[in-house]
């Protein structure tokens, strides 16, 4: 949205009056290499090389206690896949939410669910909707689909090049894939997707990646997949890049949507019209037509998808389990969907086309994150699609509470009484 004229010129005042706009600074001086991370070796997790960095930050006993106690400073090795330039850890208050009941393909049982956050109220609000939920019966999960992408792009001299190439290339797949897969114990090559632009064609390699979310092992796998292809290639590539920001990762897009990028889960759920009264003080027609509001709403502000808050649930998740909490982005593009029964109960979806997640690899095996994750019973092989499950309940678990909350009355009202009333002296 640009900015009116108005608004504009009351902007230049108010930085006028702090700065004259004559004297607005230019170009900074280069800044001293020696206060670069490089300096104190990056890559390197030791206690050497964290004092090092200490020393150009000015040591401060008072900071550095905080970032680096000693419990932190004794496990420092433990981070040494997952951080550069190391200094300490940040501590995100982690509370549990639940018991939630879920019955799906991969996950089966009672659960309760570690959410890392700051905000107040979160915690409860899912916990009350998993209340409900489980009270009811459960959430009915499914994961129905599994892929991940990496979008190379590679550019030609003219649209006959171009085509050319989608042609060979469209030929040559199991060798692609034999590349490919050669990076990977886990991973595989399951699909290529073209997408031809003037003289510049896309490629969509689309994985399978196991229990690890994926992101890292697609990447090499494509380069080397991409590798092959430069190599034996008939006609000449003018350049090519290894992501064309056509796959979608970390952002939302409309192909979060209607495509999958990790795992597309279903969860369902029926919730009585006693247990709407008695947990959510609300009808289930009530909720519909809220929904329906909320959804309109959501189009009309350019939303992808329709749904309340996806992503509270999932970065509170994603954090305490040690998934990569950017890919909130696109795992909170779904939808949510709310119908009242002809007896009073409430049928609740939310669709997650999008959920990257993984039991293994990236931040899942950093001590904090895997002790929450066996706290859910899913740490380790075997279990990223019931913690895909999991994640999917609880989520439609938040999207019942909050929009319960609102129809009730009581969503202003909790925040005050759980975060403001509460706040520390």
């Amino acid at each position: 949205m640009t900015a009116g004229r108005d608004q504009a010129m009351r902007l230049i005042r108010a930085l006028s009056e702090r700065v004259p706009v004559e004297a607005w600074p230019g170009r900074a001086a280069p800044i001293d290499d020696e206060r670069s991370p490089r300096a104190t070796r990056a890559a390197e997790i030791s206690p050497d090389a964290v004092d090092a960095r200490w020393r150009v930050l000015g040591d401060d006993p008072a900071i550095r206690g905080e970032l680096l106690d000693a419990h932190t400073a004794a496990q420092q090795s433990a981070y040494a896949a997952n951080i550069e330039s190391f200094i300490g850890a940040v501590r995100v208050p982690v509370g549990i939410a639940g018991p939630l009941r879920v019955r799906g393909l991969f996950a089966h049982g009672d659960y309760v669910i570690p959410m890392a956050t700051t905000e107040a109220a979160l915690v409860a609000s899912y916990t009350r909707g998993m209340l409900a939920v489980s009270e009811s019966g459960g959430a009915t999960t499914a994961v129905v689909n599994e892929a991940i992408g990496r979008a190379p792009v590679f550019m030609f001299a003219g649209l006959a090049d171009a085509g050319r190439f989608v042609a060979w290339c469209a030929e040559q797949v199991d060798a692609i894939r034999a590349a490919a897969e050669a990076t990977t114990r886990h991973g595989k090559l399951i699909d290529l997707r073209f997408n031809l632009e003037g003289s510049r064609v896309y490629i969509t390699f689309e994985y399978t990646t196991g229990d690890a979310a994926g992101q890292n092992m697609v990447t090499i796998a494509t380069a080397a997949g991409c590798a092959w292809i430069v190599e034996h290639a008939p006609v000449p590539i003018r350049r090519w890049l290894i992501e064309s920001n056509h796959s979608g990762d970390k952002k939302a897009t409309q192909q979060s949507l209607t495509g999958v990028r990790g795992r597309k889960v279903i969860a369902e759920a029926v919730i009585p019209a006693a247990t709407l009264k008695r947990r959510l003080h609300v009808e289930a027609r009530a909720l519909a037509e809220a929904w329906q509001v909320s959804a309109i709403g959501g189009v009309m502000s350019g939303g992808i998808g329709i749904q309340g808050h996806l992503a509270n649930g999932l970065a509170a998740i994603f954090i305490a389990t040690g998934q990569d909490a950017a890919c909130v982005a696109e795992a909170a593009v779904g939808i949510t969907r709310f119908e009242s029964d002809d007896d009073g109960a409430l049928h609740a979806s939310v669709t997650l086309p999008g959920l990257i997640v993984g039991t293994v690899g990236g931040g899942t095996g950093l001590p904090s994150q895997r002790a929450c994750l066996r706290l859910l019973r899913m740490d380790g092989p075997g279990h990223a699609g019931a913690l895909a499950e999991v994640i999917a309940a609880a989520l439609l678990a938040g999207e019942i509470s909050i929009l319960a909350a609102i129809c009730a009355g009581d969503f202003a009202t909790a925040h005050a009484r759980l975060a403001r009333e509460r706040r520390a002296p």
